[in-house]
Protein backbone atom coordinates (compact mmCIF):
# COMPACT_ATOMS: atom_id res chain seq x y z
CA UNK A 1 0.00 0.00 0.00
CA UNK A 2 1.53 3.49 -1.24
CA UNK A 3 1.48 6.50 0.74
CA UNK A 4 -0.66 9.31 -0.95
CA UNK A 5 1.23 11.94 -1.96
CA UNK A 6 -1.83 14.70 -2.36
CA UNK A 7 -5.20 13.37 -0.84
CA UNK A 8 -7.61 14.01 -3.67
CA UNK A 9 -10.80 15.50 -3.61
CA UNK A 10 -12.68 13.47 -6.08
CA UNK A 11 -15.76 11.47 -5.80
CA UNK A 12 -16.84 8.64 -8.36
CA UNK A 13 -20.21 8.03 -6.19
CA UNK A 14 -21.36 11.44 -6.39
CA UNK A 15 -21.06 11.15 -10.15
CA UNK A 16 -23.05 7.61 -10.54
CA UNK A 17 -25.85 9.41 -8.39
CA UNK A 18 -26.04 12.10 -10.73
CA UNK A 19 -26.24 9.60 -13.48
CA UNK A 20 -29.08 7.51 -12.05
CA UNK A 21 -30.73 10.75 -11.52
CA UNK A 22 -30.43 12.45 -14.81
CA UNK A 23 -31.47 8.64 -16.39
CA UNK A 24 -34.23 8.84 -13.68
CA UNK A 25 -32.98 5.04 -12.88
CA UNK A 26 -33.96 6.47 -9.24
CA UNK A 27 -36.16 9.13 -8.11
CA UNK A 28 -34.35 9.94 -4.80
CA UNK A 29 -31.88 9.40 -3.08
CA UNK A 30 -31.70 7.08 0.16
CA UNK A 31 -28.29 6.34 1.73
CA UNK A 32 -27.80 4.80 5.18
CA UNK A 33 -25.19 4.18 7.87
CA UNK A 34 -25.16 0.93 8.99
CA UNK A 35 -22.82 0.16 11.73
CA UNK A 36 -22.82 -3.30 13.92
CA UNK A 37 -23.08 -1.56 17.70
CA UNK A 38 -20.17 -3.57 19.26
CA UNK A 39 -17.56 -1.13 18.89
CA UNK A 40 -17.26 2.75 18.97
CA UNK A 41 -17.02 4.45 16.26
CA UNK A 42 -13.56 5.30 14.29
CA UNK A 43 -12.00 7.52 12.00
CA UNK A 44 -12.85 5.38 9.13
CA UNK A 45 -16.56 5.40 10.35
CA UNK A 46 -16.41 9.13 9.95
CA UNK A 47 -15.37 8.92 6.67
CA UNK A 48 -18.11 6.82 5.56
CA UNK A 49 -20.81 9.12 7.84
CA UNK A 50 -20.01 12.25 5.78
CA UNK A 51 -19.94 10.04 3.09
CA UNK A 52 -23.74 8.93 3.25
CA UNK A 53 -25.14 12.12 5.05
CA UNK A 54 -23.58 14.44 2.80
CA UNK A 55 -24.49 12.99 -0.94
CA UNK A 56 -28.03 12.39 0.27
CA UNK A 57 -28.15 15.90 1.25
CA UNK A 58 -26.65 17.11 -1.95
CA UNK A 59 -29.52 15.90 -3.82
CA UNK A 60 -32.31 16.31 -1.33
CA UNK A 61 -32.08 12.80 -0.02
CA UNK A 62 -32.74 11.24 3.09
CA UNK A 63 -30.12 8.89 5.42
CA UNK A 64 -31.16 6.27 7.93
CA UNK A 65 -29.14 5.37 10.68
CA UNK A 66 -29.78 1.40 10.69
CA UNK A 67 -27.88 -0.82 13.27
CA UNK A 68 -26.68 -4.14 12.01
CA UNK A 69 -27.48 -6.19 15.27
CA UNK A 70 -27.43 -9.61 14.05
CA UNK A 71 -25.20 -11.10 16.17
CA UNK A 72 -26.28 -10.74 20.07
CA UNK A 73 -22.43 -11.93 21.34
CA UNK A 74 -21.13 -8.80 20.94
CA UNK A 75 -23.22 -5.88 20.42
CA UNK A 76 -24.35 -3.85 23.57
CA UNK A 77 -26.85 -0.96 24.39
CA UNK A 78 -23.99 0.91 25.18
CA UNK A 79 -22.64 0.87 22.00
CA UNK A 80 -26.13 1.80 20.30
CA UNK A 81 -26.43 4.91 22.16
CA UNK A 82 -22.39 6.01 21.60
CA UNK A 83 -22.74 5.61 17.94
CA UNK A 84 -26.00 8.29 17.70
CA UNK A 85 -24.15 10.84 19.96
CA UNK A 86 -21.23 10.21 17.65
CA UNK A 87 -23.24 10.91 14.45
CA UNK A 88 -25.06 13.59 15.93
CA UNK A 89 -21.75 15.23 17.33
CA UNK A 90 -20.47 15.16 13.90
CA UNK A 91 -23.33 17.47 13.11
CA UNK A 92 -25.79 14.85 11.13
CA UNK A 93 -29.36 13.46 11.64
CA UNK A 94 -30.82 11.06 9.92
CA UNK A 95 -34.16 10.39 8.53
CA UNK A 96 -34.90 7.17 10.51
CA UNK A 97 -33.23 5.45 13.00
CA UNK A 98 -33.28 1.87 12.14
CA UNK A 99 -32.20 -1.58 13.33
CA UNK A 100 -31.82 -4.87 11.38
CA UNK A 101 -33.86 -6.59 14.33
CA UNK A 102 -36.83 -5.04 13.75
CA UNK A 103 -37.05 -6.95 10.54
CA UNK A 104 -36.17 -10.40 11.68
CA UNK A 105 -40.15 -11.71 11.47
CA UNK A 106 -40.03 -10.25 7.67
CA UNK A 107 -36.21 -11.68 7.16
CA UNK A 108 -37.41 -15.21 8.51
CA UNK A 109 -40.76 -15.12 5.72
CA UNK A 110 -38.41 -14.52 3.04
CA UNK A 111 -36.33 -17.41 4.03
CA UNK A 112 -38.87 -19.12 3.91
CA UNK A 113 -39.41 -17.95 1.05
CA UNK A 114 -36.15 -19.42 -0.20
CA UNK A 115 -36.43 -22.72 0.93
CA UNK A 116 -40.12 -23.38 -0.68
CA UNK A 117 -38.25 -22.13 -3.77
CA UNK A 118 -35.63 -25.21 -3.28
CA UNK A 119 -32.44 -22.16 -2.98
CA UNK A 120 -32.06 -22.96 0.57
CA UNK A 121 -31.77 -25.85 2.88
CA UNK A 122 -31.02 -27.15 6.50
CA UNK A 123 -27.12 -28.08 6.84
CA UNK A 124 -26.22 -29.86 10.05
CA UNK A 125 -22.21 -29.89 8.73
CA UNK A 126 -20.41 -27.60 11.55
CA UNK A 127 -18.71 -24.43 10.57
CA UNK A 128 -15.25 -26.59 10.32
CA UNK A 129 -17.19 -28.94 7.76
CA UNK A 130 -18.28 -26.29 6.23
CA UNK A 131 -15.41 -24.44 5.70
CA UNK A 132 -13.34 -27.38 4.26
CA UNK A 133 -15.90 -28.54 1.82
CA UNK A 134 -16.47 -24.66 -0.19
CA UNK A 135 -13.36 -25.59 -1.85
CA UNK A 136 -10.46 -23.32 -2.40
CA UNK A 137 -10.04 -20.59 -5.18
CA UNK A 138 -8.68 -23.21 -7.32
CA UNK A 139 -10.59 -25.72 -6.15
CA UNK A 140 -14.51 -26.20 -6.36
CA UNK A 141 -16.40 -27.01 -3.27
CA UNK A 142 -18.53 -30.09 -2.79
CA UNK A 143 -22.19 -30.50 -1.83
CA UNK A 144 -23.40 -30.94 1.20
CA UNK A 145 -24.84 -34.56 2.14
CA UNK A 146 -28.14 -32.39 3.94
CA UNK A 147 -28.40 -30.14 0.37
CA UNK A 148 -30.67 -32.30 -1.28
CA UNK A 149 -33.60 -32.49 1.99
CA UNK A 150 -37.43 -32.35 0.56
CA UNK A 151 -38.89 -29.02 0.57
CA UNK A 152 -40.82 -30.15 3.67
CA UNK A 153 -38.09 -31.13 6.02
CA UNK A 154 -36.45 -28.50 5.84
CA UNK A 155 -39.39 -25.94 6.21
CA UNK A 156 -39.59 -28.46 9.30
CA UNK A 157 -36.50 -28.10 10.00
CA UNK A 158 -35.97 -24.14 9.89
CA UNK A 159 -39.60 -24.19 12.05
CA UNK A 160 -37.70 -26.10 15.22
CA UNK A 161 -34.75 -24.15 14.76
CA UNK A 162 -36.35 -21.36 15.37
CA UNK A 163 -38.37 -22.90 18.24
CA UNK A 164 -35.24 -23.34 20.27
CA UNK A 165 -35.00 -27.63 19.23
CA UNK A 166 -31.29 -27.39 18.72
CA UNK A 167 -27.87 -26.55 19.91
CA UNK A 168 -25.80 -23.75 18.81
CA UNK A 169 -23.99 -24.51 16.14
CA UNK A 170 -25.89 -28.12 15.46
CA UNK A 171 -27.67 -26.53 12.03
CA UNK A 172 -27.69 -23.80 9.88
CA UNK A 173 -29.71 -22.49 7.16
CA UNK A 174 -27.66 -22.01 3.80
CA UNK A 175 -28.70 -21.16 0.22
CA UNK A 176 -28.44 -23.33 -2.42
CA UNK A 177 -26.51 -21.41 -5.44
CA UNK A 178 -23.92 -23.14 -6.89
CA UNK A 179 -20.83 -25.44 -4.90
CA UNK A 180 -18.46 -24.50 -7.94
CA UNK A 181 -19.09 -21.27 -8.47
CA UNK A 182 -15.42 -18.94 -8.89
CA UNK A 183 -17.07 -16.85 -6.49
CA UNK A 184 -16.34 -18.67 -2.94
CA UNK A 185 -19.30 -16.11 -1.45
CA UNK A 186 -21.64 -18.11 -3.70
CA UNK A 187 -20.91 -21.38 -2.30
CA UNK A 188 -24.02 -22.51 -1.00
CA UNK A 189 -23.21 -19.62 1.99
CA UNK A 190 -24.82 -19.48 6.01
CA UNK A 191 -28.11 -17.66 5.46
CA UNK A 192 -28.70 -18.35 9.53
CA UNK A 193 -27.22 -19.77 12.66
CA UNK A 194 -28.52 -20.85 16.14
CA UNK A 195 -27.73 -18.73 18.81
CA UNK A 196 -29.37 -18.73 22.12
CA UNK A 197 -28.05 -15.60 23.92
CA UNK A 198 -30.06 -12.64 24.61
CA UNK A 199 -30.32 -9.78 22.45
CA UNK A 200 -30.18 -6.15 23.37
CA UNK A 201 -33.24 -5.20 22.04
CA UNK A 202 -35.42 -8.88 20.93
CA UNK A 203 -34.19 -10.03 24.85
CA UNK A 204 -34.93 -14.58 24.72
CA UNK A 205 -37.30 -13.82 21.52
CA UNK A 206 -35.17 -15.28 19.08
CA UNK A 207 -32.67 -17.81 19.21
CA UNK A 208 -31.87 -18.30 15.16
CA UNK A 209 -30.21 -14.79 13.46
CA UNK A 210 -29.51 -14.03 10.16
CA UNK A 211 -25.79 -13.52 8.84
CA UNK A 212 -25.05 -9.94 7.83
CA UNK A 213 -24.95 -11.49 3.76
CA UNK A 214 -28.21 -11.92 3.96
CA UNK A 215 -29.29 -9.44 6.59
CA UNK A 216 -27.82 -6.60 5.15
CA UNK A 217 -29.63 -6.43 1.50
CA UNK A 218 -32.64 -7.11 2.67
CA UNK A 219 -32.53 -4.30 5.25
CA UNK A 220 -32.01 -2.07 2.35
CA UNK A 221 -34.60 -3.28 0.26
CA UNK A 222 -36.82 -2.67 3.09
CA UNK A 223 -36.02 0.92 3.75
CA UNK A 224 -35.51 1.56 -0.20
CA UNK A 225 -32.13 2.66 -0.46
CA UNK A 226 -31.22 3.51 -3.63
CA UNK A 227 -27.40 3.56 -2.69
CA UNK A 228 -26.10 0.97 -0.37
CA UNK A 229 -22.15 2.18 0.18
CA UNK A 230 -19.52 0.51 1.46
CA UNK A 231 -15.91 -0.68 1.41
CA UNK A 232 -13.69 -2.53 -1.07
CA UNK A 233 -13.85 -5.45 1.26
CA UNK A 234 -17.38 -6.08 0.29
CA UNK A 235 -16.94 -5.99 -3.50
CA UNK A 236 -16.85 -9.65 -3.95
CA UNK A 237 -20.12 -10.45 -1.81
CA UNK A 238 -22.14 -7.75 -4.44
CA UNK A 239 -23.47 -10.93 -6.46
CA UNK A 240 -24.67 -12.24 -3.11
CA UNK A 241 -26.29 -9.07 -1.99
CA UNK A 242 -28.41 -8.97 -5.41
CA UNK A 243 -29.20 -12.85 -5.45
CA UNK A 244 -30.57 -12.28 -2.20
CA UNK A 245 -32.67 -9.15 -3.17
CA UNK A 246 -33.75 -10.65 -6.62
CA UNK A 247 -34.58 -14.10 -5.24
CA UNK A 248 -36.20 -13.10 -1.72
CA UNK A 249 -38.46 -11.00 -4.19
CA UNK A 250 -38.03 -7.73 -3.20
CA UNK A 251 -39.92 -5.23 -4.34
CA UNK A 252 -37.11 -2.52 -4.07
CA UNK A 253 -33.54 -3.41 -5.95
CA UNK A 254 -30.97 -1.08 -4.21
CA UNK A 255 -27.61 -1.07 -5.75
CA UNK A 256 -24.18 -1.41 -3.79
CA UNK A 257 -20.92 0.56 -4.30
CA UNK A 258 -17.76 0.12 -2.92
CA UNK A 259 -14.61 2.55 -1.92
CA UNK A 260 -12.15 2.25 -0.69
CA UNK A 261 -11.63 2.20 3.09
CA UNK A 262 -9.63 5.22 5.15
CA UNK A 263 -6.09 4.39 6.22
CA UNK A 264 -3.86 6.74 8.62
CA UNK A 265 -0.35 6.27 8.97
CA UNK A 266 0.22 5.22 12.96
CA UNK A 267 -3.69 3.99 13.35
CA UNK A 268 -5.34 1.07 13.87
CA UNK A 269 -8.85 0.82 11.68
CA UNK A 270 -10.15 -2.17 13.37
CA UNK A 271 -12.80 -2.43 15.86
CA UNK A 272 -11.64 -5.86 17.04
CA UNK A 273 -8.14 -4.28 17.64
CA UNK A 274 -9.23 -1.14 19.38
CA UNK A 275 -11.44 -3.19 21.51
CA UNK A 276 -8.52 -5.31 22.57
CA UNK A 277 -6.63 -2.40 23.63
CA UNK A 278 -9.81 -1.15 26.13
CA UNK A 279 -9.91 -4.81 27.38
CA UNK A 280 -6.27 -5.10 27.68
CA UNK A 281 -6.05 -1.73 29.50
CA UNK A 282 -3.40 -0.38 27.31
CA UNK A 283 -5.50 2.27 27.43
CA UNK A 284 -8.20 4.02 29.87
CA UNK A 285 -11.14 3.41 27.25
CA UNK A 286 -12.83 3.96 24.14
CA UNK A 287 -12.46 8.07 24.33
CA UNK A 288 -8.75 7.80 25.57
CA UNK A 289 -7.56 10.65 23.86
CA UNK A 290 -4.94 8.21 21.87
CA UNK A 291 -7.49 6.43 20.37
CA UNK A 292 -8.66 6.90 16.97
CA UNK A 293 -12.43 6.91 17.78
CA UNK A 294 -14.54 10.00 17.04
CA UNK A 295 -15.21 9.78 20.99
CA UNK A 296 -11.26 10.09 21.59
CA UNK A 297 -10.74 12.77 18.74
CA UNK A 298 -13.60 14.96 20.63
CA UNK A 299 -12.22 14.30 24.11
CA UNK A 300 -9.05 15.00 23.02
CA UNK A 301 -10.29 18.25 20.99
CA UNK A 302 -10.79 17.86 17.32
CA UNK A 303 -14.27 19.81 16.31
CA UNK A 304 -16.52 18.14 14.12
CA UNK A 305 -16.05 20.68 11.62
CA UNK A 306 -12.09 19.73 11.24
CA UNK A 307 -13.43 16.01 10.72
CA UNK A 308 -15.49 16.58 8.69
CA UNK A 309 -13.52 19.10 6.04
CA UNK A 310 -10.67 16.39 6.56
CA UNK A 311 -12.94 13.85 5.52
CA UNK A 312 -14.17 16.15 2.13
CA UNK A 313 -10.89 16.56 1.19
CA UNK A 314 -9.38 13.22 1.02
CA UNK A 315 -12.25 12.16 -1.35
CA UNK A 316 -13.94 9.14 -2.41
CA UNK A 317 -11.54 6.91 -4.76
CA UNK A 318 -11.84 2.86 -5.64
CA UNK A 319 -7.89 2.47 -5.35
CA UNK A 320 -6.52 1.80 -1.40
CA UNK A 321 -3.97 4.41 -0.15
CA UNK A 322 -2.58 5.19 3.31
CA UNK A 323 -3.43 9.49 4.28
CA UNK A 324 -0.50 10.85 6.37
CA UNK A 325 -1.91 11.64 9.95
CA UNK A 326 -0.72 15.17 9.66
CA UNK A 327 -3.13 16.45 7.18
CA UNK A 328 -6.03 15.32 9.90
CA UNK A 329 -4.06 17.47 12.37
CA UNK A 330 -3.64 20.49 9.61
CA UNK A 331 -7.35 20.91 9.71
CA UNK A 332 -7.64 20.96 13.79
CA UNK A 333 -4.84 23.53 12.72
CA UNK A 334 -7.04 25.54 10.57
CA UNK A 335 -10.19 25.17 12.39
CA UNK A 336 -9.10 26.69 15.68
CA UNK A 337 -7.02 28.92 14.16
CA UNK A 338 -9.18 31.65 14.24
CA UNK A 339 -11.94 30.54 17.17
CA UNK A 340 -9.11 29.71 19.98
CA UNK A 341 -8.11 32.18 22.88
CA UNK A 342 -4.55 32.43 22.56
CA UNK A 343 -2.74 32.58 26.13
CA UNK A 344 0.36 31.49 28.00
CA UNK A 345 0.88 28.04 30.15
CA UNK A 346 3.86 26.70 31.72
CA UNK A 347 4.26 23.15 31.11
CA UNK A 348 7.66 22.77 33.49
CA UNK A 349 7.94 25.21 35.66
CA UNK A 350 11.02 27.46 36.36
CA UNK A 351 10.99 29.86 39.06
CA UNK A 352 11.92 33.14 37.98
CA UNK A 353 12.29 36.11 41.13
CA UNK A 354 12.15 40.05 39.51
CA UNK A 355 14.65 41.58 42.41
CA UNK A 356 14.33 44.95 41.23
CA UNK A 357 10.23 44.82 40.80
CA UNK A 358 8.88 45.84 44.30
CA UNK A 359 7.83 43.91 46.88
CA UNK A 360 4.22 43.37 47.23
CA UNK A 361 2.95 45.12 44.02
CA UNK A 362 0.80 43.59 40.82
CA UNK A 363 -0.46 45.48 38.01
CA UNK A 364 -1.98 44.29 35.28
CA UNK A 365 -1.14 43.92 31.33
CA UNK A 366 -3.15 43.88 28.60
CA UNK A 367 -2.60 40.67 26.28
CA UNK A 368 -4.84 40.24 22.73
CA UNK A 369 -6.88 36.98 22.99
CA UNK A 370 -5.97 36.32 19.16
CA UNK A 371 -3.87 38.03 17.20
CA UNK A 372 -5.40 36.97 13.62
CA UNK A 373 -8.58 37.34 14.91
CA UNK A 374 -9.21 41.37 16.29
CA UNK A 375 -13.04 40.37 16.90
CA UNK A 376 -11.71 38.42 19.98
CA UNK A 377 -10.92 41.57 22.13
CA UNK A 378 -8.23 41.11 24.30
CA UNK A 379 -7.90 40.31 28.43
CA UNK A 380 -6.01 41.80 31.49
CA UNK A 381 -3.13 39.58 33.09
CA UNK A 382 -1.49 40.09 36.34
CA UNK A 383 1.94 40.76 36.70
CA UNK A 384 4.14 40.83 39.69
CA UNK A 385 7.53 40.04 41.05
CA UNK A 386 7.52 36.24 41.16
CA UNK A 387 6.44 34.10 37.73
CA UNK A 388 6.80 30.86 36.14
CA UNK A 389 8.73 30.33 32.85
CA UNK A 390 9.41 27.25 30.90
CA UNK A 391 12.76 25.33 31.48
CA UNK A 392 13.35 24.63 28.72
CA UNK A 393 13.81 28.87 27.84
CA UNK A 394 16.63 28.48 30.51
CA UNK A 395 20.09 27.10 29.60
CA UNK A 396 23.23 27.90 32.08
CA UNK A 397 25.62 27.57 29.09
CA UNK A 398 23.79 28.05 25.96
CA UNK A 399 25.06 26.89 22.64
CA UNK A 400 25.64 29.90 19.97
CA UNK A 401 22.41 31.22 18.29
CA UNK A 402 20.57 30.64 21.76
CA UNK A 403 18.40 33.67 21.84
CA UNK A 404 16.06 32.91 25.29
CA UNK A 405 17.38 33.15 28.68
CA UNK A 406 21.17 32.71 30.32
CA UNK A 407 22.95 34.28 32.75
CA UNK A 408 24.05 38.27 31.37
CA UNK A 409 21.11 37.64 28.06
CA UNK A 410 18.27 39.84 27.75
CA UNK A 411 14.73 38.69 26.65
CA UNK A 412 11.02 39.93 26.36
CA UNK A 413 8.32 38.55 28.57
CA UNK A 414 5.01 38.04 26.23
CA UNK A 415 3.27 41.08 26.82
CA UNK A 416 5.41 42.32 29.91
CA UNK A 417 9.44 43.70 30.17
CA UNK A 418 12.57 43.06 28.99
CA UNK A 419 14.48 40.99 31.83
CA UNK A 420 18.16 40.26 32.45
CA UNK A 421 19.28 36.85 33.63
CA UNK A 422 21.43 37.68 36.61
CA UNK A 423 21.53 34.55 39.58
CA UNK A 424 21.08 31.01 39.15
CA UNK A 425 19.91 29.07 42.13
CA UNK A 426 20.36 25.59 42.28
CA UNK A 427 19.81 22.67 45.03
CA UNK A 428 22.46 20.38 46.72
CA UNK A 429 22.21 18.21 43.70
CA UNK A 430 22.89 20.60 40.93
CA UNK A 431 19.91 21.37 39.36
CA UNK A 432 18.34 24.72 38.58
CA UNK A 433 15.39 25.78 40.80
CA UNK A 434 15.02 29.65 40.62
CA UNK A 435 16.42 32.56 38.96
CA UNK A 436 17.23 35.87 39.42
CA UNK A 437 16.76 38.58 37.18
CA UNK A 438 16.11 42.18 36.73
CA UNK A 439 13.49 44.02 34.42
CA UNK A 440 13.40 47.80 32.87
CA UNK A 441 10.26 49.53 33.70
CA UNK A 442 11.03 51.47 30.36
CA UNK A 443 10.03 48.77 28.30
CA UNK A 444 6.84 47.95 29.05
CA UNK A 445 5.18 46.13 26.20
CA UNK A 446 2.81 48.93 23.64
CA UNK A 447 4.48 51.32 25.81
CA UNK A 448 6.64 52.41 22.21
CA UNK A 449 9.85 51.68 23.85
CA UNK A 450 12.85 51.42 20.86
CA UNK A 451 15.76 52.02 22.57
CA UNK A 452 16.82 48.25 22.24
CA UNK A 453 15.95 45.51 20.51
CA UNK A 454 16.05 41.48 21.55
CA UNK A 455 15.91 38.65 19.71
CA UNK A 456 14.09 36.23 22.79
CA UNK A 457 10.58 36.67 23.90
CA UNK A 458 9.76 34.09 26.13
CA UNK A 459 6.19 33.19 27.76
CA UNK A 460 5.22 33.40 31.69
CA UNK A 461 2.69 32.98 34.55
CA UNK A 462 2.02 35.05 37.01
CA UNK A 463 3.50 33.31 40.49
CA UNK A 464 0.77 34.57 42.99
CA UNK A 465 -1.93 34.14 40.93
CA UNK A 466 -0.99 30.89 38.70
CA UNK A 467 -3.45 28.19 38.20
CA UNK A 468 -2.35 25.05 38.89
CA UNK A 469 -3.00 22.35 35.83
CA UNK A 470 -2.50 19.18 34.47
CA UNK A 471 -0.89 18.56 30.74
CA UNK A 472 -1.26 15.94 28.62
CA UNK A 473 1.02 15.53 26.05
CA UNK A 474 0.39 12.45 23.48
CA UNK A 475 2.28 10.62 21.20
CA UNK A 476 1.17 8.02 18.41
CA UNK A 477 0.14 5.06 20.26
CA UNK A 478 1.28 3.15 17.09
CA UNK A 479 4.82 3.25 16.25
CA UNK A 480 4.74 1.81 12.93
CA UNK A 481 2.45 0.46 10.37
CA UNK A 482 0.62 -2.62 12.04
CA UNK A 483 -1.30 -5.17 10.61
CA UNK A 484 -4.14 -6.76 11.69
CA UNK A 485 -2.49 -9.50 13.03
CA UNK A 486 -2.34 -9.85 16.97
CA UNK A 487 0.90 -10.42 18.17
CA UNK A 488 2.56 -7.71 15.44
CA UNK A 489 -0.01 -5.26 16.63
CA UNK A 490 0.81 -5.62 20.28
CA UNK A 491 4.83 -5.15 19.06
CA UNK A 492 3.62 -1.83 17.77
CA UNK A 493 2.49 0.00 20.80
CA UNK A 494 4.32 2.98 21.46
CA UNK A 495 5.40 2.78 25.52
CA UNK A 496 5.66 7.03 25.50
CA UNK A 497 2.32 7.57 23.43
CA UNK A 498 1.34 9.82 26.86
CA UNK A 499 3.67 12.69 28.79
CA UNK A 500 1.54 13.98 31.94
CA UNK A 501 2.92 17.35 33.24
CA UNK A 502 2.44 19.58 36.16
CA UNK A 503 2.57 23.21 35.19
CA UNK A 504 0.38 26.76 35.52
CA UNK A 505 -1.67 28.53 33.62
CA UNK A 506 -3.56 32.26 33.99
CA UNK A 507 -5.87 32.71 36.17
CA UNK A 508 -8.87 33.60 34.28
CA UNK A 509 -8.40 30.10 33.14
CA UNK A 510 -9.40 28.76 36.35
CA UNK A 511 -13.37 28.88 35.12
CA UNK A 512 -12.60 26.76 31.76
CA UNK A 513 -15.33 24.23 31.26
CA UNK A 514 -15.15 20.68 29.74
CA UNK A 515 -14.31 20.89 26.05
CA UNK A 516 -12.98 24.61 26.20
CA UNK A 517 -9.92 24.90 23.73
CA UNK A 518 -6.97 27.25 23.82
CA UNK A 519 -3.65 27.81 21.75
CA UNK A 520 -1.05 28.31 24.42
CA UNK A 521 1.98 30.33 23.16
CA UNK A 522 4.64 28.09 21.57
CA UNK A 523 3.21 24.12 22.55
CA UNK A 524 0.15 24.09 20.84
CA UNK A 525 -3.69 23.64 20.61
CA UNK A 526 -5.19 22.21 23.70
CA UNK A 527 -8.45 20.86 25.24
CA UNK A 528 -10.12 20.99 28.37
CA UNK A 529 -10.19 17.09 29.32
CA UNK A 530 -14.20 16.79 30.15
CA UNK A 531 -13.39 13.43 32.03
CA UNK A 532 -11.13 14.81 34.43
CA UNK A 533 -10.90 18.30 34.83
CA UNK A 534 -13.12 19.19 38.08
CA UNK A 535 -13.39 21.82 40.48
CA UNK A 536 -10.11 21.04 42.09
CA UNK A 537 -8.44 19.68 39.58
CA UNK A 538 -7.67 21.35 35.84
CA UNK A 539 -6.73 18.98 32.94
CA UNK A 540 -5.73 19.71 29.37
CA UNK A 541 -5.34 17.41 26.44
CA UNK A 542 -2.95 18.72 24.12
CA UNK A 543 -4.89 18.63 20.78
CA UNK A 544 -1.80 19.26 17.92
CA UNK A 545 1.35 20.59 17.89
CA UNK A 546 1.22 25.01 16.84
CA UNK A 547 3.28 23.84 13.62
CA UNK A 548 4.24 20.90 11.64
CA UNK A 549 6.44 20.54 8.36
CA UNK A 550 3.83 18.61 6.94
CA UNK A 551 2.90 20.89 3.18
CA UNK A 552 -0.99 19.95 3.07
CA UNK A 553 -0.39 20.69 -0.82
CA UNK A 554 2.06 18.62 -1.13
CA UNK A 555 1.12 15.59 1.14
CA UNK A 556 4.12 15.88 2.48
Amino acid sequence: MELENKPATSNFIKNIVSEDLASNKVSEVVTRFPPEPNGYLHIGHAKSICLNFELADEFNGRTNLRFDDTNPAKEETEYVEAIQKDVQWLGFEWDKLCFASSYFEEMYGRAVILIKKGLAYVCDLNAEQIREMRGTLTRPGSNSPYRDRTVEENLDLFARMRAGEFKDGQKVLRAKIDMASPNINLRDPVLYRIAHAHHHRTGNEWCIYPMYDYAHPLGDAIEGISHSVCTLEFEDHRPLYDWVIEQCEMEAKPRQYEFARLNITNTVMSKRLLKRLVDEKIVDGWDDPRMPTVSGLRRKGYTPEAIRNFCREIGVARAYSTVDERFLEHFIREDLKLKALRTMAVVRPLKVVITNYPEGQTEQLEAENNSENEAMGSRMIPFSREIYIEQDDFMEDPPKKYFRLFPGNEVRLKHAYFIVCQEVVKDEQGNVIELRCTYDPETKSGSGFTGRKVKGTIHWVDASQAVPAEFRMFEPLITDEANEDGKEFLDCINPNSLEVLQGYVEPDMKKSQGQDKFQFFRHGYFNVDPQLTGAEKLVFNRIVSLKSSFDPKAGK
